[in-house]
């Protein structure tokens, strides 16, 4: 018999927010490519917050965390794709650090002795960013509690990830509050660096993931390799981040990469999973 044309709103629904996390990329590069003309190559796609690309990078980045709140179902992926929602906030409203003159129009007014800093000029938007990040993480958290003590939420696998999360605001929390310059020097890249840890991780559960539910054989080949890849950019950015030829930098290419790697495996997700309506067998969830 043949396959209905017709699609359920449940098929839909999945399609549309698996396609909006690739779609998100999308958004950064085009935000970044439009605002080149004005600023000009700068030394990381990070240093575009402080150009006309902010609104739609940090947009980008918010409406990235909520799909995977939208997405996390069960099991492994639901844990992971938690952490990563509850992570990325951070990538947007904390900004890399920058160097005087690294930004055209930019000042940035860094204490002597200091090579690198968050402007000041820009300390009110991160507190304020983060003092809501706080507010609003507390009341994802106390709402993913009651419902899993309603029994309407996998109580074991809420509990893994609102722990994970109440770890995260505990942290930023304590360190935005106790050690500020510390955490504005650090927050942007751990956030970053632990985002993509995330997405290679998830990447490598669905490369192993048991028989019954596995990809193609070739898929899972790529999902490894999407995985190997990630982990390199990750873990050799200190190596190669500073290496520039002219003004082309190492952890320029370098996020670049992550970004289209990223956007890669989530487009291959919806391709695999672009007929799947039941959630509960939905393998990237």
């Amino acid at each position: 018999m043949a396959r209905p044309s017709g699609t359920t709103s449940l098929q839909r629904t999945y399609r549309y927010l698996r396609l909006a996390i690739a779609g998100a990329v999308v958004v950064v590069f085009t935000a970044v490519l439009v605002a080149m003309p004005a600023v000009g190559l700068l030394p990381s796609l990070s240093h575009y917050y402080y150009t006309p690309a902010n609104t739609m990078f940090v947009g980008a980045l918010m409406a990235v965390s909520v799909c995977f709140f939208a997405l996390s179902g069960r099991g492994a992926e639901r844990v992971l794709l938690d952490a990563a929602a509850t992570i990325v906030p951070l990538i947007a409203i904390v900004p890399t650090m920058i160097s005087p003159r690294s930004v055209p129009g930019v000042d940035a007014d860094c204490p002597r002795g200091e090579g690198s800093c968050v402007p000041q000029t820009f300390d009110a938007a991160v507190d304020a960013g983060i003092a809501t990040y706080l507010v609003v993480g507390a009341v994802f958290v106390l709402v993913a509690a009651a419902l899993a003590a309603a029994g309407q939420v996998d109580r074991p696998g809420t509990a893994l990830s609102l722990a994970i999360s109440g770890a995260v605001l505990l942290t930023v929390w304590l360190t935005w509050w106790l050690a500020r310059d510390e955490f504005l020097r650090g927050a942007h890249l751990a956030a970053a660096a632990g985002f993509f840890a995330i997405i290679a991780a998830v990447a490598l559960v669905q490369a192993f993931r048991p028989a019954e539910r596995a990809a193609p054989r070739w898929l899972k080949a790529v999902y490894l390799g999407i995985a190997i890849a990630l982990a390199v950019v990750v873990v050799g950015t200190p190596l190669y981040g500073s290496l520039h030829v002219g003004r082309v930098f190492g952890v320029f290419v370098g996020e670049v990469l992550a970004l289209a790697l990223f956007a890669a495996f989530w487009v291959l997700q919806s391709v695999q999973y672009w007929r799947v309506d039941d959630p509960a067998i939905r393998a990237e969830v």
